[in-house]
């Protein structure tokens, strides 16, 4: 179209120049007829050849119009083949238009599927991360569970661990317990007294009080050791003089248990003790008393009694 707008404008100024060119060839005619027509009547010319001069004009005149018709159908045709190309691009033009529009068309809706697929995946895709971290929190929870009844499980663990030691001490302390019971038993069968928490027997015959003490280490006990009054009540009734485990042979003066242990609680009878360096051992002697204790000679002889702890 642009391309026969442009001719049109072309064939335009060329009839303009036309135009131009016969006007200034009719100025040019009538400039001539009247400077012959001057020279004319100057010269004195005659009528003939005035109608020559005339007719010269027609004839140019004739020749310029027939011209300016050529220039005019050329500028026509001209137009109209313009016209007919630049229609012909145009609907070229057009075909292209629509081939594109219907191309854009297509791919945009290539990209328009394209985009509800992707929708549909990341939807798909959302709902699976859903699912996943459902999963990812229940088995979280479980682990938990798990954890929490580990614990539990170990603390119960360990209670019974604690129950079966408890019980294991007190299996070994009811066997001893059992033992002693058996050894008492059999202690009271062979004429052993049983006080408190320990076994008591008092001897049928008399030796010195070192040879008492080995009669008892022999028994598997020693000489009694007193340490109560209830204990004291207990060997004065016995009625007999009884070597007991006291002495002060090691230091003067300074009376201890068989055991090593110092005496702390003493039942001396009035008076003593009183023998110094000679008398070294202690006895039951004023038995009638409550503080019936005295210290003798340890060589002279006398029944002893003996002493067996219970939880020995």
């Amino acid at each position: 179209m642009d391309q026969a707008y442009m001719g049109m404008e072309d064939v335009s100024g060329s009839n303009i120049k036309l135009r131009r060119l016969v006007e200034t060839s009719e100025d040019n005619s009538i400039d001539d007829e009247v400077s012959q027509t001057v020279q004319g009547e100057t010269t004195g010319l005659g009528l003939p050849e005035a109608e020559f001069v005339k007719k010269s004009y027609c004839t140019a005149a004739v020749i310029l119009l027939g011209l300016l018709c050529l220039f005019l159908l050329i500028g026509f045709i001209t137009v109209v083949f313009l016209f007919t190309q630049g229609k012909s691009q145009w609907e070229m033009d057009t075909v292209l238009l629509h081939r594109l529009y219907n191309n854009l068309t297509s791919e945009r809706n290539q990209l328009l599927t394209s985009y509800n697929n992707l929708t549909t995946e990341r939807e798909q895709l959302l709902t699976s991360y859903k699912t996943l971290k459902t999963e990812k929190d229940q088995l979280l929870t479980s682990y938990n569970n798990l954890k929490t009844e580990k614990n539990q499980l170990l603390t119960s663990y360990n209670n019974k661990v604690k129950e079966r030691d408890q019980l294991q001490t007190r299996f070994e302390d009811m066997t001893k317990n059992r033992d002693n019971l058996q050894r008492k038993l059999q202690d009271c069968r062979e004429n052993w007294v049983a006080f408190s928490d320990s076994l008591y027997k008092v001897s049928s015959e008399q030796k010195s009080w070192e040879e008492s003490r080995q009669d008892c280490l022999q028994k598997g006990a020693d000489l009694m050791i007193i340490k109560s009054r209830e204990e004291q009540n207990f060997a004065n009734q016995f009625k007999k003089y009884l070597w007991i485990g006291l002495t002060d042979s090691e230091t003067d003066g300074t009376w201890t248990w068989v055991d090593g242990t110092r005496m702390t609680t003493s039942y001396w009878n009035s008076g003593e003790p009183n023998g110094g360096r000679k008398e070294n051992c202690g006895q039951i002697k004023a038995y009638d008393s409550q503080n019936s204790w005295n210290d003798e000679t340890c060589s002279n002889q006398h029944f002893w009694i003996c002493e067996k702890r219970v939880s020995q």
